[in-house]
């Protein structure tokens, strides 16, 4: 029998660790109630969880039980690592010795560029997973535990830390309505933040970082677009929520509010799922950024999803070499791979492909448009932001954003690689090549 490649073994892995999720959720102890949740439910929330999404068809506070709480918080940090990353520390623990088949986990899991020194990246990504959560967590417990008590608040601000550097977008507050009540509050909101885009810049930004400091130079290329196109996608989605929500989802705040939440909306949007406004109050205008936002995503390597950031850019540059009629793709005194270019092209491909098609299922089971294309683009994006429909999805509704959401944190690319048999290069003949018109 043909043992699963490292792609295969992966979607494998995600789809256990789902399952396993999903069969703990249903437990009575999991509930505050002590009624198991029907199975559907249970899978949507572990998928939701483990593909660090954000979707619930529950309150977390009050649906589920510590039990199930600490259960959705293992599901969103070993989602968010990856689970071959997150079972590194046992393996060293024990001195066991990572095999080459591991280490090609490994480089998939972290989003490694080379097989050569994973097992260091490896080791720095838990060490910055653990220093911002760490930080995050204490941080935030200067603003949880004054209004929920010690116990409570420690446990709510290692939640939230966690759920923010993971871009899974589960919170803790108990209204239903993510932080919303809480947007004007400068400490949450600005943690919250922090920790987004910390885990949405990626391990081999964070190993650049490490390494070189502020020499931008001496960085990777990935790492010199991914931190460049991270800081524009911000800047410009506040300084354009700013202007467009100011008479909708903003109304009534003053400056500094407005401020912040168009900040917050413009990182929340590239995969974080809190939300300080009410998603369905947002513009025409507002919606259309939003999906734009969530389709790019956070960068490749990273705790988040969409199309991710680099394969944004790369569209974006061959755009740009195509119209200058230039042979090369290039930036940063570097050229671009082709192979590179053509995975880039087939990624976003896909992605639309999948995002259009869970959208059309929505819509035959009776959801609005704009509603269904919010939906769909936020689960293949692992987003977990909602104009308020996720709780009323129908079942063939619920297991359509199941498989997106797993779609999305897989990889459409990889997922469509894995469920697919790789041809041979045979004899190396090539077919003789004829002109077509495009465009």
């Amino acid at each position: 029998m043909r043992r699963p490649n490292a792609v295969q073994t992966l979607a494998l892995g995600f789809a256990l660790l789902i399952l396993t999720g999903a069969c703990l959720l249903a437990l009575p102890i999991a509930s505050r109630s002590g009624e198991g949740i029907p199975w559907t439910s249970a899978v949507f929330t572990a998928a939701s969880a483990s593909c660090v999404t954000g979707l619930t068809v529950y309150d977390t506070a009050t649906q589920f039980s510590a039990f199930g709480q600490a259960v959705l918080l293992l599901l969103i940090q070993i989602g968010g690592l990856g689970f071959v990353t997150a079972s590194l520390p046992a393996a060293l623990l024990v001195r066991r010795r990572v095999g080459l088949r591991q280490r090609a986990l490994l480089q998939d899991s972290v989003g490694a560029l080379q097989l050569g020194g994973v097992v260091r990246l490896a080791r720095r990504a838990l060490l910055v997973t653990v220093l911002c959560e760490g930080l995050g967590a204490l941080l935030l417990a200067l603003w949880f535990c004054p209004r929920y008590g010690l116990g409570k608040g420690l446990w709510m601000a290692v939640f939230h830390a966690v759920s923010a550097f993971c871009n899974a977008g589960f919170d803790l507050l108990g209204t239903g309505a993510s932080i919303t009540t809480e947007a004007g509050e400068p400490l949450l909101n600005l943690v919250l933040m922090a920790l987004i885009i910390c885990g949405g810049l990626g391990f081999l930004v964070w190993d650049d970082i490490l390494t070189h400091g502020r020499r931008f130079r001496r960085w990777r290329l990935h790492s010199k677009i991914a931190f460049t196109v991270t800081l524009l996608l911000f800047a410009g989605g506040g300084i354009a929520f700013w202007f467009l929500e100011a008479d909708h989802a903003f109304a009534g705040a003053d400056g500094p509010t407005r401020a912040l939440m168009a900040a917050f909306q413009s990182v929340t949007a590239r995969t974080a799922g809190f939300a300080s406004v009410d998603q369905s109050s947002l513009s025409q205008g507002g919606v259309l950024l939003m999906l734009a936002l969530m389709f790019v995503g956070a960068a490749s390597g990273s705790t988040g999803g969409g199309v991710k950031v680099n394969t944004f850019a790369v569209l974006a540059l061959g755009v740009r070499a195509r119209i200058w009629r230039q042979g090369d793709v290039n930036v940063f005194r570097r050229r671009l791979d082709e192979g590179d270019i053509h995975k880039a092209y087939s990624t976003a491909g896909i992605y639309l492909f999948g995002a259009l098609c869970g959208c059309m299922v929505l819509c035959v089971q009776g959801a609005g448009l704009v509603d269904a294309l919010y939906e769909t683009f936020s689960a293949m994006s692992t987003v977990g932001l909602s104009r308020n429909l996720t709780g009323s999805l129908p079942l063939l509704s619920k297991w359509t954003v199941i498989l997106m959401m797993f779609a999305g944190r897989v990889g459409s690319m990889s997922v469509a690689m894995a469920v697919t048999k790789g041809r041979d290069a045979g004899n190396g003949l090539r077919y003789v090549p004829e002109k077509i018109l495009i465009g």
